[in-house]
């Protein structure tokens, strides 16, 4: 049986579920009950995410919450922030990241962003890769004290959609 699916703006009455979905989905990279407890403030879902930028969940066609995905855009630099990208664990291996990030890409050119950036979990870094992201550097984490992240950029002129399928 397939799946279907259709995206659409998270809604503020799906914040818990959006972040146990956002918890579960980092937790199945491996990580233990202290990490995530070290972890749980800045990956809490806020109204503000819903409501200032551009939030969108990928519902499957029993209502399950499959992945979400957040843009946060400089539109005076005309660049974009890929803020938050998980997916469900049930889901994950599906196609779910990759619907979510061709629609994110689809979003930024449509507000005419040139630069994406993202903080990447080191177990995402080859899922960026292959959709077009490099990696430039390394970032603090916003959670753990001496943790660096992969800081991942890419030029929007280059991102051909067609090349994540």
């Amino acid at each position: 049986m397939t799946i279907e699916f259709k995206i659409r703006k998270a809604r503020l009455d799906e914040i818990e579920a959006l972040t146990d979905l956002c918890m579960r989905s980092k937790q199945s990279n491996g990580y233990d009950d202290a990490f995530m407890a070290a972890c749980a403030e800045e990956m809490t879902v806020q109204e503000s995410w819903i409501l200032e930028d551009d939030f969108w969940v990928l519902e499957a066609s029993d209502g399950a919450l499959a992945g979400c995905i957040r843009l946060e855009t400089n539109q005076m630099e005309r660049t974009g922030e890929l803020a938050t990208c998980f997916v469900d664990p049930d889901f994950q291996g599906k196609g779910v990241g990759r619907k979510l990030f061709e629609s994110f890409i689809t979003k930024a050119k449509d507000l005419d962003l040139k630069h994406i950036w993202l903080d990447a979990d080191p177990s995402a870094e080859p899922f960026y890769a292959r959709m077009g992201f490099v990696t430039t550097g390394r970032a603090p984490s916003g959670s753990i004290p001496g943790r660096t992240l992969p800081r991942m950029e890419m030029p929007l002129e280059t991102a051909n959609l067609e090349q994540t399928s």
